[in-house]
This record gives C-alpha cells, sequence and structure tokens, in this order.
C-alpha cells in the first residue's frame, strides 16, 4: 500500500482532468493506508494486553503450581491414625493430585500461547530446550517410547496405578518398573526379580531399560521427572522449551500396602511361583528336595527387604539416593542368596524339564518379535544427554558459582560414569533360561550399585555448598518451572 501511494506521489500527470483523478486516487490509497495503520496499531495493543495477560497469568498459575504441590508433599508426610483418618487423607490427596495435573496441564497451553504470540524465552531456554531433545533421543528406553501400541499405553496404565507384576496381568497388561510406591523405591523388587527370571514374558520388553532411566532421573528430579511417563504418547509428556512438564504423579499405597511390602514380601501378590514350576517339570524326589531349598532360599531373601523399606519420603537428592542404594543392596543380596540355589535346581533337570521350565509364564497376549529381542538395543548410544539435562538445569536454577561450580563439575563427571557402567551392564542377547535371566539381572544390580556409589559422595559434596534456598531448590528441581 505504502508503494502504491509512493508511485502515485512520484507521477506527474498533464491535464488539469488527469491531474484531478491522479489527487482522488492519492487521496483514497492514503484514507486505505491509514485504515490499515490503524487496524495494525489496534492489533498489536490487544496483543501486547494478552502478552502482559498471560504473563500475569503464568507467574501466579506457577504460584498456585508450587502452594499444591507443598500440600501435596504434606499430605504424603503425614501418617494419620485409624482407618477413617486414613481413607479421608487419600482422598484429599487424590483431589490435590487432580488439581495439580489440571493447572499443569493448563501451564503447558499457556507456554504455547506464548510461543504463539513471539514471547521470548530466557536466554537459556534454547540451551536447555536442546539438551532436553538429547535427553528423550539418548534415553535408555527410548526405542520403546517411539512405539506407540496397545500394549505400551496399557503398560502406562499399570505403571501410573503402580501396580505390583500379578495385578497386572489379571488385567492381561505386561508388568512395567514401578519406580516408587508411596516413599518405597523400587516396591515390588522381590517379585520383580524373581517373576522376571521365571516369567519374562510377563514383562514390558523395556522393562531394564527404563529402570536405569528412573535410577538417573530419580537422583535429580525426584519421584515426578519430567520423563518418567511411560512410553506415552501424550503431548503433555514432551519437554517445552519454556522449561515445563507434564509431571508424572507418583503412585500412591495404603498402609496396609506398604505393610505387606515391607513386612511380608514373599506373600500375596507376589510369591513366588513354586506351584507352577512343580506342575511343569514334575520333579524327581530328589529334584523336589532341590526346590524346598530353592523356596527356602526364597523366603531367606524375603528377609533380606524387611529392613531396606522407609516409612516416610526423602524429599532431598542425597536421601533419595540412599534410598535407592538401599533397595538396591537388598535386591542385590537376594538375588545372591537365591542364585546359587536355583542353579543346583535347574541344573539336576532334564533337557525336556528345562524346556517346559524355560516356557512358564502368564498369558498376556502374544509374544512379539520385540519381546524376543534383546533389551539392550540402544544402550551402546551416547548417553551425555541423560546427565547433560539436570546439570544444565541446576546451573539455571541455582546459579552456582566458585565452590560449588567445582563441585557440580565433579557431580558431572561422576554421573557419567554411573551411566556408562550401566550401559556396560546391558545385556548382547536376551537370555533365554531363569539362569541366565537372574545371573544378568545380578551384573545390572550390581552396575546401578556401582553407579550410586559413584555419584553418592559427589552429591554430598555438592549439596553441602549449597545455601538454604538453593537446598530448597534443588529439593524440587523440576517443579520449578523457570530460572
Amino acid at each position: 500500500m505504502q508503494q502504491r501511494l509512493q508511485q502515485l506521489q512520484s507521477q506527474k500527470l498533464e491535464g488539469a482532468r488527469a491531474q484531478q483523478q491522479q489527487q482522488r486516487l492519492l487521496q483514497s490509497q492514503s484514507r486505505l493506508l491509514e485504515r490499515e495503520q490503524r487496524v495494525q496499531q489496534r492489533s498489536q495493543q490487544v496483543e501486547q494486553r494478552q502478552r502482559e495477560m498471560l504473563s500475569r497469568q503464568t507467574t501466579e498459575r506457577q504460584t498456585r503450581i508450587e502452594r499444591l504441590q507443598q500440600r501435596v508433599q504434606q499430605l504424603q508426610s503425614q501418617r494419620p491414625e485409624g482407618a477413617q483418618a486414613q481413607r479421608a487423607q487419600q482422598r484429599l490427596l487424590q483431589t490435590q493430585n487432580r488439581l495439580l495435573d489440571r493447572e499443569q496441564r493448563a501451564q503447558q497451553i499457556d507456554l504455547a500461547r506464548q510461543q504463539r504470540l513471539g514471547l521470548q524465552a530466557p536466554e537459556r531456554a534454547p540451551a536447555l530446550a536442546a539438551a532436553a531433545q538429547a535427553a528423550e533421543r539418548g534415553r535408555f528406553a527410548a526405542r520403546f517410547r517411539e512405539q506407540s501400541t496397545s500394549q505400551t499405553q496399557a503398560a502406562l496404565v499399570t505403571r501410573q496405578s503402580g501396580w505390583a507384576p500379578r495385578q497386572a496381568w489379571r488385567h492381561r497388561h505386561p508388568a512395567v518398573f514401578v519406580a516408587w510406591l508411596g516413599p518405597v523405591f523400587w516396591p515390588y523388587a522381590y517379585s520383580d526379580i524373581f517373576n522376571y527370571t521365571f516369567w519374562s514374558y510377563g514383562y514390558e520388553p523395556g522393562y531394564w531399560a527404563y529402570a536405569y532411566d528412573d535410577f538417573v532421573d530419580t537422583m535429580f528430579w525426584g519421584g515426578d521427572g519430567p520423563y518418567s511417563a511411560y512410553a506415552s504418547t501424550n503431548p503433555y509428556d514432551t519437554p517445552q522449551a519454556g522449561g515445563g512438564y507434564h509431571a508424572r504423579q507418583r503412585a500412591s499405597a495404603s498402609p496396609q500396602t506398604l505393610q505387606q511390602l515391607c513386612a511380608t514380601p514373599d506373600k500375596g501378590v507376589t510369591a513366588w511361583p513354586l506351584a507352577d514350576i512343580a506342575r511343569a517339570v514334575r520333579p524327581t524326589p530328589e529334584q523336589r528336595t532341590l526346590l524346598d531349598e530353592l523356596k527356602t532360599a526364597a523366603a531367606n531373601a524375603a528377609g533380606v527387604f524387611k529392613d531396606s523399606c522407609t516409612e516416610t519420603y526423602a524429599l532431598t537428592p542425597p536421601g533419595r539416593l540412599r534410598a535407592m542404594m538401599n533397595r538396591i543392596s537388598a535386591t542385590l543380596e537376594a538375588v545372591k542368596i537365591v542364585r546359587p540355589a536355583l542353579e543346583n535346581f535347574y541344573n539336576s533337570l532334564s533337557d525336556e524339564q528345562q524346556a517346559r521350565f524355560n516356557a512358564l509364564g502368564p498369558h498376556v497376549g502374544e509374544r512379539s518379535p520385540q519381546q524376543q529381542e534383546a533389551s539392550s538395543e540402544g544402550c551402546a548410544d551416547p548417553k551425555s544427554g541423560l546427565t547433560q539435562l539436570p546439570i544444565q538445569r541446576i546451573e539455571a536454577v541455582l546459579h552456582p558459582a566458585g565452590k560449588q561450580k567445582e563441585t557440580l563439575d565433579r557431580l558431572r563427571e561422576a554421573t557419567a560414569k554411573g551411566v556408562e557402567g550401566l550401559q556396560a551392564a546391558c545385556p548382547n542377547d536376551a537370555p533365554l533360561t531363569p539362569v541366565g535371566r537372574l545371573e544378568t539381572m545380578q551384573h545390572r544390580l550390581e552396575a546401578m550399585l556401582t553407579a550410586a556409589k559413584l555419584v553418592e559422595p559427589a552429591l554430598d559434596e555438592f549439596y553441602a555448598t549449597l545455601s538454604s534456598e538453593q537446598k530448597a531448590r534443588f529439593n524440587t528441581l523440576q517443579q520449578v518451572a523457570s530460572p
């Protein structure tokens, strides 16, 4: 429009009539230009008001999210007496979690609107977004996350519900890795270890890959890590450039459930499938004696878990790491107790009996080619993003300087070495026998414990250098939506 106006102004016509026509056309174009400029100005004013309102709304929403998160933490740490009080607490906790989930979803919508309106994120946001994308690609379970099927969606339900393996199987869903149930890390460690040994096809194929990812995530992000949603295609599970995430809600548990997990891990839904083994292999009297020894070893293994439960949440990164180490140590000890007895029994079986033993498993659908492959595919890929993102997030939120920066660098190095150890423990192929799976499992547990021991002193050293305000921010790192 402006170019047209300039062209008319530059023309020099001859004759009064031509000049009059040019003048009228010039006036018409000027009016159109003024109208467009007024419309554009009003549009800019509207967008500016929208930006201001959206910015204010985002700040207020983040304040509500932080208050809800604090309320949820307070409720989770309380231990009411009496069944009625416990039910009331559980209902209130569910209500607060629903409100928190609603606010976090709305926060993602706000962030998308901000991007459409051209609102600039902080200067650190592009680097954080790049790190988030690298972490997404470099996760142990990246290839499983990309393969969205009805089974992976069922696995998401199972994981978020905090179901034990046989609870999942009753719904014809594969069992998954449940990182936390209440204050207990790896709540079904006992049943997972040995059910996976006997019934590996009853587990989601990415089980151990997600176990590794959750292990690393929990050290930095806590139980509501930004990538913990299991094989989900929900867009809110994707990290945003503005720094917001859709957090997975930690599965809750009744005091009765936790009591069973901690006091009697070998009872109820976590019992060994000894009767199924006996029906499948039909042991001789000598083999029956070895099976009884295996049963005794299973009971002894259950005993080591009783002291590894905790009644309260660990709310600091060092506390979470020690809670994980405690459970992993107990699980590793249980494996070492059972493994000799299992090997003795298995080696006593004939080829036909071993084949029937190998074929044990719950019916949760057809065995896909993916389940017949090694779950180690992708383990050799670089995993730098897995540790790069939380370290960059710590830098953006805590602003470490001086000695803090030096200790953070050591934490970065220790975590990277730990992740390398986890990569090395990924098997080259999927063991086809219970004995082989239990041996592989022992190597994986040893790698997890070694990684934790590498990180522990560096994490303690860094945490000790922080101020009270920095510690509070680190304790809720994922919950802090912006630096």
